[in-house]
């Protein structure tokens, strides 16, 4: 009896011992997602990427005054809208590719935030596709520096930066708290819809192309703080950058909670935008519903 009480006092002491070495597993965690899921970070940083690639272009050589195009279209509504055609786009172009397709497309902290409050993301993918997003948005707008040179810095131009309209920051933050909740509640509407999940990229585009044409006076449209970070770095532009901080998140976070409470967690399929059946999947998905074939009846 005795060498048993023993045994197990030891035993007991032992667990003890190794309860302290519980941090290296938050270490072990994050190592393991970083090696596992890497591919998906590096494309979520590459679209973003590219996405301001295509916001810097577009904003020079359609409001540059040195510009052709700028030249032709003086109205400033039209240049307006053309732009805000051309970055939604941009934006079902990076949706539905490949890399948009595998990552999630998220190319947003706000919505990787929201996915995450949602129950669909895994912590350490959150905080790596966060980083990722702000990394691969600056190296975006460096490069656009580059091919574009002394045009970027120029007044009308900026780098593209998102700053507060004449209304001041508080419509500005206002503006981008709805939009930022517009644009999620379509997004979990639709994506979570057997009927139309698939046409979830293209009504998020068209979402972009008319934010810039209409609200863009008031805040710049941003809807991402990686968007706004990356443009504001290069020309160190950091007006009110607070409110791109902090009005996205809250406003994606907020339909992504109304969401819960009006269809249930249940009722939240995935964090992707668009699944394809042959791209792998890293989020706590239960999307095969959105991945079986459509009958005629469930269509009408």
């Amino acid at each position: 009896m005795q060498t048993r009480v023993k045994s197990e006092s030891r035993h007991e002491l032992a667990e003890v011992v190794e309860t302290p070495a519980a941090p290296r597993t938050w270490f072990a965690a994050a190592i393991s997602a970083a090696t596992n899921h890497g591919p998906e970070y590096l494309m979520e940083a590459a679209c973003l990427g590219l996405f301001m690639v295509s916001a810097c272009s577009f904003t020079v050589l359609l409001q540059h005054p040195g510009s052709i195009v700028r030249q032709m279209i003086p109205s400033t509504l039209l240049r307006r809208s053309l732009t805000g055609m051309a970055m939604g786009l941009t934006a079902i172009a990076l949706i539905y590719s490949p890399w948009g397709k595998q990552s999630g497309a998220h190319f947003n902290p706000s919505v990787t935030l929201a996915s995450f409050c949602l129950g669909k993301i895994e912590p350490w993918d959150a905080v790596f596709y966060i980083v990722a997003q702000f990394m691969g948005g600056a190296l975006g707008v460096v490069l656009s520096a580059l091919m574009w040179g002394e045009a970027m810095t120029h007044q009308n131009v900026r780098y593209a930066t998102t700053i507060p309209g004449r209304s001041g920051t508080g419509v500005a933050f206002v503006a981008e708290l709805v939009i930022s909740f517009l644009m999620m509640t379509m997004v979990l509407t639709v994506s979570n819809s057997v009927r139309v999940a698939r046409f979830t990229g293209i009504i998020a585009g068209a979402l972009v192309a008319t934010y810039i044409t209409v609200e863009a006076p008031l805040s710049g449209m941003s809807m991402s703080p990686a968007r706004t970070f990356a443009s504001a770095m290069p020309g160190r532009i950091w007006n009110a950058l607070w409110v791109y901080f902090t009005a996205p998140p809250l406003g994606m976070m907020l339909a992504a909670q109304v969401y819960l409470f009006l269809r249930g967690k249940h009722a939240v399929l995935c964090a992707k935008r668009h699944h394809d059946k042959d791209k792998r999947c890293i989020f706590r998905c239960d999307s095969k519903a959105l991945l079986m074939p459509i009958t005629l009846k469930e269509a009408m």
